[in-house]
């Protein structure tokens, strides 16, 4: 079954571990990203182990293979299942994250690391803005190859857009995972993403992940509409 994720971008430590109260019944796994990560470590954290909560840590990390090394053993701990990283490090840049993470494991007494998933093409992006920066060509022709990229450094699988889903899994196998934001409700504003698709549409592409943000977050009653879409993605999912 398609899983949500929720992403708790949220600028302040309380409303954040507040929310991740809210919303522990509901059973997502819950993303951290740059704000949490930069803003409020510890809090967060600390947040994350009272629950025990699923974790995605959302660091896309992109730097030299030592210096992600590194980044990977500071971030594993007990609730972590997933840390993400750049396709556009390289592929000897993810193997040694993917190494890090199986590593860093062993020592903390866990039973299975981290999965390892690499950043292909921000879903915030569409081909013409890619042409800016001197990628030519379609968005989905970029994501397939670093997806094969990504696949050969040892990855679990890639974040992406939901609509480059189906080729991924022709190219990679339909055991290599897919993240996918830009995830949007139908009638909820698309805000700064482009490459957008409803939860139900996820699950039709193969989404093995769908996250959404600010539909849940800045919904009057977040934990309600994060059932919402569970009980979207479940109803796509289960045969009738």
């Amino acid at each position: 079954m398609t899983e949500l994720i929720v992403a708790l971008d949220i600028a302040d430590a309380q409303a954040a571990s507040n929310l991740a109260h809210r919303l522990a019944p509901v059973g997502a796994l819950l993303k951290v990203g740059y704000e949490g990560l930069y803003g409020y470590p510890v809090e967060i954290r600390a947040t994350f182990r009272e629950l025990g909560a699923r974790v995605f840590v959302d660091a896309k990390l992109c730097d030299i293979p030592r210096t992600v090394e590194a980044a990977m053993r500071a971030l594993i701990e007990p609730g972590v299942e997933i840390i993400d990283v750049h396709a556009f490090g390289g592929a000897t840049m993810m193997r040694a994250a993917v190494a890090a993470a199986a590593r860093r494991t062993e020592e903390l007494g866990m039973t299975v690391p981290p999965k390892v998933f690499a950043v292909t093409v921000l879903t915030s992006l569409a081909s013409e803005d890619l042409d800016d920066i001197g990628l030519h060509g379609q968005a989905a022709d970029h994501v397939v190859r670093l997806a094969l990229l990504a696949r050969t450094a040892g990855c679990a699988g890639v974040v992406c857009s939901a609509l480059e889903v189906p080729r991924i899994k022709t190219a990679c196998g339909p055991d290599f995972q897919t993240i996918c934001p830009g995830i949007r409700p139908a009638g909820s504003a698309h805000g700064d993403q482009k490459r957008v698709v409803t939860p139900h549409d996820a699950v039709e592409l193969g989404a093995d992940f769908v996250v959404v943000g600010r539909p849940i977050v800045q919904a009057p009653d977040p934990a309600a509409a994060a059932r919402a879409i569970v009980e979207e993605l479940r109803a796509v999912t289960e045969p009738r």
